[in-house]
Parts: structure tokens; C-alpha cells; sequence
């Protein structure tokens, strides 16, 4: 098989004449940065998910630091995070002095589920938890209102890390809720990387239906600074810390373009992944999807497989490295956070079986918009070849 296309990576952007063209059109502008595109994309981001609310800024990352800025989240204070996740939503939390309990989650989905997040709100103890932070992984969706519940239980809020999930949509009582809307949760945090959904280099994007919070985390985007209605042109205040981590007009016009083409890449998506379905089916029950909750439907930015590695008596890298062979890249995502030597050093040693199980058996396979179809069969052709050899 080897030769017989172009590299296929696990993720990639999707840029065409017209991205171009637009981040052109603003490096000829009067702004590079802090100027009218921003609010343009902010703009047209809060309509597109349904939120009153919309706070671009320099990256995912920083979305999330902003959220427990916003929200007073400090020390004394306990965050709760799923262990399957990017490192970031973690350490939100620690970047502003509080503590992390985490959540074990479905080992055939990787989402935080009602039970792990009450097993985590015990250990938790009398510790006061300010913060849940749910991860869309893949871009499936976590059951929002239930674990809404059990944060309000405890006087804690949602904050929905969701950059795997722009164009995602879940059922809810009946009522369809774009990822986003805000209606479970004080604040959603989107990145923009460019294996994401959306691609605008780097950038992050805040939604939020609650305006003090919005306007907390405008201010703590830009140094903390504030201008009085009334005061002098020129005259600012600082009434509190903040940081730059505002994003330049260049990438969200780049956001503004791709932001357009958004339920084509989403069309696409979900077309690719009905058709790895199709043609995975033959080698369950050893290869099989991650599962995908009812209520979900998702964008995926991620098509992860969960392999039983130890039952065909092959090791995960053997299988990366015969891919790799074939021209095909491959990811894991994720070694469990809670694994992380700065977390064990802290926490000690935790047992979250279902973030093991997950991460025993996780791959990701490639998926982006322009993918061809024959691209799913080459992949599986191999991966299949690669597990029949073993």
C-alpha cells in the first residue's frame, strides 16, 4: 500500500482563496489588531451558537483562564476537570491558585458522565467547588443538564470546555441546544487551532449569556484597563490585573471567512465519520467507534477509535509506526491529566478506571473536511492490513 497518496494527518485546516483573500484585505486595513474585525467576528460568532455574548482572544487557553478570572475563582477554591482532556483545562485552575479534584469518565466515550462528577464532588469533600468543567470530547456532548444540576447542588457553575465541539448540537428536553448557547453554563471556551473545526491560526472565543461576566472578561482580556463613561479620551484605570490576551483583526477575519463555511465543514465532517462507521463495522468488535451519547449530535473534530490492543497482542505504537509506514498519522488524545507528573506530585496517586480504560485503547484516525472519500478507505484497508498482520 505504501506510495499510494499524499500523507494523510489526523487533522488539518481547510484554507481556501477566499480565507486568503479576507486576511489580505485586513493586513490592508487600518487595524492589525484591536480594531472593528474583532467585534466583527464577535459578533457574528454569537449568533452562529445562539449566545448573547461573545469575548474573542488570543487562544484556547487563555478562553479558560478568563473564565475563572471572570468568575473570582482563586485560591481556597476547587475546580473539578475530567482526566481525559488537554492539559489546559486543568490548569485553568491552577493558574489562579485553586485546586483540582478530577472527574473519572466513560471509558467507551471519554465525557465526564453525572456519576463520575459525583464521585468527584465527594472527594471533593467540604472544600468549596466554584467550577465544573465538562469537555465535549471529540465533539460529542456531555449531558449538560444533569451535571448543571449537580454543580448547582454544591453552589458551583458550568464552564463548558468545547473546542472540539463548534457546530455540534444536542437534544435536551426536546429542544435542540447549538454548542455554545449558554444554557447550561456561565461560560463556553472554543479554540481555533488550526486542526480545529474552525481555523484562524491561533484565537479563542468565549460565550456567555451573563453580560457582568462578559464585561469582567473584555476588561481582564486587555491589562485589567477600563475607561470611565465621561473621563478624558485618553484617560484609563487598572482596578484589577488582567492580561493581553486579546486577538489581532488579522485572524478574525481569517474567523470571519471560515466562520461562513462552517455548516459545509460540519457536513463534511459528519458524511466522513457515517462513512468510517460503515467501513469499520467488519472489525468489531476489537475496532469500534467511540461511543456517542443519544441526545448528541456532533460535529467531530476527532474520529477516535478504541482498539483492544492488548487482545490482538499488538502494542498501540506498533500500530501508529505501520500506519505512519503507510503514509497515515495518528494521535492519542489523551494521556490521562491526572497521570501528569506535576498532578501526581500534588495529588498522589488516584485510581480513575475509566480514564485508564479510555486511554488503553484511544487512537485517532484522520478527519477533516478535505478528506476524500477513498481517503476512509485507505485508512481502514491499512489499519485493518496492520491488525490482520498481528
Amino acid at each position: 500500500m505504501s506510495g499510494q497518496g499524499p500523507f494523510l494527518p489526523y487533522g488539518r485546516q481547510t484554507i481556501e482563496d477566499d480565507d486568503v483573500a479576507a486576511v489580505a484585505a485586513a493586513l490592508r486595513a487600518d487595524f492589525l489588531t484591536t480594531g472593528p474585525t474583532v467585534e466583527a467576528f464577535e459578533t457574528a460568532f454569537k449568533a452562529r451558537v445562539g449566545a448573547e455574548h461573545a469575548i474573542a482572544v488570543a487562544n484556547g487557553t487563555a478562553t479558560l483562564h478568563l473564565a475563572m478570572l471572570a468568575l473570582g475563582v482563586g485560591e481556597g477554591d476547587v475546580c473539578i476537570a475530567p482526566s481525559v482532556t488537554f492539559l489546559a483545562t486543568a490548569n485553568c485552575a491552577r493558574y489562579v491558585g485553586a485546586e483540582v479534584v478530577f472527574a473519572d469518565v466513560d471509558p467507551d466515550s471519554g465525557l465526564m458522565t453525572p456519576a463520575t462528577l459525583a464521585d468527584a464532588l465527594k472527594r471533593a469533600g467540604s472544600r468549596r467547588v466554584r467550577a465544573v468543567l465538562p469537555v465535549h470530547l471529540r465533539g460529542d456532548v456531555c449531558d449538560l443538564p444533569a451535571l448543571r444540576d449537580l454543580a448547582e447542588g454544591v453552589g458551583a457553575v458550568l464552564v463548558e470546555d468545547a473546542p472540539h465541539a463548534l457546530g455540534s448540537v444536542a437534544t435536551f428536553d426536546g429542544a435542540p441546544h447549538p454548542v455554545g448557547d449558554g444554557a447550561f453554563s456561565s461560560f463556553a471556551s472554543f479554540s481555533f487551532h488550526p486542526v480545529k473545526t474552525l481555523a484562524t491560526g491561533e484565537g479563542g472565543m468565549l460565550t456567555t449569556n451573563d453580560a457582568t461576566l462578559a464585561g469582567r472578561a473584555r476588561s481582564l482580556r486587555g491589562h485589567g484597563m477600563l475607561r470611565p463613561e465621561g473621563s478624558d479620551p485618553w484617560w484609563y484605570e487598572m482596578p484589577e490585573l488582567g492580561f493581553n490576551y486579546r486577538i489581532p483583526d488579522v485572524l478574525c477575519a481569517l474567523g470571519i471567512s471560515q466562520l461562513a463555511k462552517l455548516d459545509r465543514f460540519v457536513a463534511r465532517r459528519k458524511a466522513l465519520a457515517a462513512l468510517y462507521a460503515e467501513k469499520l463495522a467488519p472489525l468489531a468488535p476489537v475496532v469500534r467507534l467511540a461511543a456517542s451519547p443519544a441526545w448528541s449530535d456532533p460535529a467531530l473534530h476527532l474520529l477516535t477509535v478504541l482498539i483492544d490492543f492488548e487482545a490482538l497482542g499488538v502494542t498501540r505504537r506498533a500500530v501508529v509506526e505501520a500506519l505512519r509506514s503507510e503514509g497515515i498519522g495518528s494521535q492519542v488524545h489523551y494521556i490521562p491529566v491526572h497521570r501528569q507528573p506535576y498532578y501526581q506530585a500534588r495529588y498522589g496517586s488516584l485510581d480513575l478506571p475509566g480514564a485508564d480504560a479510555w486511554y488503553a485503547r484511544c487512537l485517532t484516525l484522520p478527519l477533516y473536511p478535505a478528506m476524500a472519500d477513498g481517503d476512509v478507505d485507505r485508512v481502514v484497508e491499512a489499519l485493518s492490513a496492520v491488525l490482520e498482520r498481528r
